[in-house]
Parts: structure tokens; sequence; C-alpha cells
């Protein structure tokens, strides 16, 4: 393909400066073409030629996050734990030495002497050893708050489907009425 620059002809190096603002020049005029043909205002929605908006105002909508259907039931699920054994470790310190590499210099130019020295230095090491075992509490099962919606999202066919929700969220799914319309931000899928 032949660009419009390549149909002039130039003789000389002098042209060429000439050439290449040609070509520069078109090419500034092709995008600003393509830009205007295909302009977009900045939420993304496309612009009629004359240039008046055709976007709408923003509706309120939710997020993908948060999930609408009809209250089924609640369910509060609460903290399991058990006493379990672990290794109980100590902290044990006793002294050690180590050796330490020291250095001193006089002198400047070709008078310049260093002189290297060794120390052994004394220090406190400290240490994790295990020492027999320990009884702690733990977690089998987080304390959890859960709601079952039919009708999720608007799907007859989506029912009795779990979600683990905060303590606010569950409190107000608690005191709707039964096949309530409800809207929450799930923390959790399931229960």
């Amino acid at each position: 393909m032949i660009s419009y620059a390549d149909r002039f002809q130039f003789t000389d190096s002098g042209d060429m400066f000439t050439k290449r603002l040609i070509t520069a020049g078109l090419t500034a005029l092709l995008i600003g073409t393509l830009g205007a043909c295909g302009g977009s205002d900045s939420s993304g929605s496309a612009s009629s030629v004359s240039g008046t908006d055709t976007s709408t105002a923003p509706t309120a909508r939710q997020t993908p996050d948060t999930v609408t259907g009809l209250r089924d039931s609640v369910r509060h699920l609460t903290r399991q734990t058990t006493r379990a054994t672990r290794p109980h470790t100590v902290t044990q310190c006793g002294s050690a030495t180590k050796r330490v590499r020291h250095t001193s210099s006089s002198g400047t130019g070709t008078k310049k002497k260093t002189r290297t020295w060794y120390t052994t230095e004394q220090y406190r090491k400290c240490a994790k050893v295990r020492s027999g075992t320990e009884t702690y509490t733990r977690v089998v099962r987080k304390e959890r708050w859960c709601v079952s919606l039919d009708d999720v999202g608007g799907d007859t066919g989506r029912d009795d489907v779990w979600y683990q929700v905060t303590r606010a969220a569950y409190d107000d799914a608690r005191l709707a009425d039964e096949h309530a319309r409800v809207t929450f931000t799930p923390t959790g899928t399931g229960c």
C-alpha cells in the first residue's frame, strides 16, 4: 500500500524534512478522523456525531457483590472449640563467644598502613527449645450467621440458597417477614 507521502517526488536531502512533515501531518489527520468517528464520553457510552450526549443518567443498581432474594430462613451456628495439645517451647539463653575482626589505618598515600587484629567477645545466645507439651483451645468451627434465600436474583429456580452474612445483616433478615425481599452483601456461601 502506497502512502500519500510516497506519491510526492523529492529530489534532494533537504526535501526529506518536508516528506516527513507531510507524513506526520497525514498521520495526525487520520488519528483525529478516527477519534471523531469512534468517540465516547467518560462513562463509556457512545455519543452522537452532533456532539450531544445520548447516555442516560446512572440508575441505582446493586453491585456484583450484593445478593437479592426472598427471605426463606436464618441460622446461627455457634463457635465450637475443643481441647488439644501441642509442643511447648521455652527460650533458653546461655553465653557464647565469637571472633571479631578489627582494622585501623594510619598515614596517607604510599605511607598508609592498615593494621588488622582479632578479639574474642562474649555474647548472650538464646534459642527456643521444646520442653514437654501444653494444652490449648482449638477452634473447630467459627461462629457463623447464615441466611437462606428463594428466587435469588429474580431467578425462581434458585431456591434455598444459603449465604454467610455479618451479624447486622443476619439481624435484619431475622426481623424481616417470611418471603420479604432482602438485599445484603454475603461474606461467604453455604452454611
